[in-house]
């Protein structure tokens, strides 16, 4: 089924609420932030909980996007644009990280701080003309769609001053979260055993704190009345990027497709924390009245060969190459 984006002409945003259940049992762990623990807040309808922030969401949805395996973009996705980050050592070159798996993306340390400043330079002189004066938001944005598309679907921030005083960056065009409503602590708790000295005495070697003995631990899970995965795509500045229209399809069904690929996947977010779908049926936008998430097949379609004959991967071969302002991957020598 062809998905038609014209559905989506006349709005400034995608909205998605999508309902998810725990896979198995009640409870489950949300995530964590130093000296707060669980993010819990009230609204009119009561108690409710952060499960999973938009900045690890962005994280989860790039990560969609990778193949561990091959270090490398997943096969549907092959000729996007990122930056490949190797380390030399003893002669030998090895991967170490990438803008797609790395937290800050295109201003990844291991990217920008490296003694190696080839690419550094390279970006220094494409994005000069921004260091005085408005910045060009259109040139900037076919900067970061030849070097890391992503990070015009997540975001990024060129903080270095060498990068146009510093000064350039680009919010969120997809953003994902998840919530949790009517919420209670099921509270329980563990003990890490020492069948070899309960005590943690036997042997003078500092007890538990060194690891020693029987060490009880308190542990606090959740269970909820609703649980939903919150998701809006930014068209409005998706457009405004002024990349031409296979750019902005492209960009639009990238999106579709990290959202996609998330929901189809397991969804397991931590060591007790899985969801699924609530509903199998279909995932149907709260604001685009008659436009549903596309299936995985229609973004990508069928692998012929070497191809896939989909609208996404299609989009990003006619994007991709060598010339001017094409998307390429470029690959980079970390050098600390």
């Amino acid at each position: 089924m062809s998905i038609q984006l014209t559905k989506l002409n006349d709005h400034p945003e995608l909205l998605f609420e999508i309902p998810l259940k725990v896979r198995q049992g009640h409870r489950f762990q949300p995530t964590g932030f130093p000296d707060l623990g669980a993010a819990e807040f009230d609204t009119p309808e009561g108690r409710a909980l952060l499960v999973e922030s938009a900045q690890s969401m962005a994280n989860r949805l790039e990560a969609v996007c990778w193949d561990e395996s091959a270090n490398d973009v997943v096969e549907e996705l092959r000729g996007l644009s990122y930056v490949k980050v190797d380390i030399e050592e003893g002669g030998t070159k090895r991967y170490l990280t990438s803008s797609v798996t790395d937290s800050h993306r295109l201003n990844s340390p291991y990217i920008l701080e490296s003694k190696e400043k080839g690419f550094l330079n390279t970006l220094q002189d494409e994005l000069d003309a921004l260091a005085k004066g408005p910045i060009d938001r259109k040139l900037l944005a076919r900067k970061l769609l030849k070097y890391d598309a992503g990070s015009l679907i997540h975001g990024v921030f060129l903080a270095k001053e060498q990068l146009a005083g510093g000064r350039l960056r680009v919010a969120r065009a997809l953003t994902a979260f998840i919530e949790a409503d009517g919420v209670k602590v099921a509270a329980s708790g563990g003990s890490k055993q020492d069948h070899v000295d309960p005590s943690g005495k036997a042997y003078e070697q500092g007890g538990a704190e060194k690891g020693f003995g029987h060490v009880p631990f308190p542990r606090d899970e959740y269970t909820a009345e609703k649980i939903t995965l919150y998701a809006s795509v930014d068209l409005a500045q998706i457009r405004g990027y002024g990349l031409g229209d296979d750019a902005t399809k492209m960009l639009i069904l990238l999106a579709l497709y990290k959202l996609r690929a998330f929901v189809d996947s397991p969804m397991r977010l931590r060591t007790a924390c899985t969801f699924e779908l609530k509903s199998g049926g279909e995932i149907e936008s709260k604001n685009a009245s008659g436009f549903k998430l596309p299936k995985m097949e229609d973004i990508i379609g069928k692998k012929d060969g070497s191809t896939w004959d989909g609208p996404l991967p299609t989009l990003i071969a006619k994007l991709a190459g060598n010339d001017d302002d094409k998307m390429r991957v470029t690959t980079v020598t970390f050098r600390a």
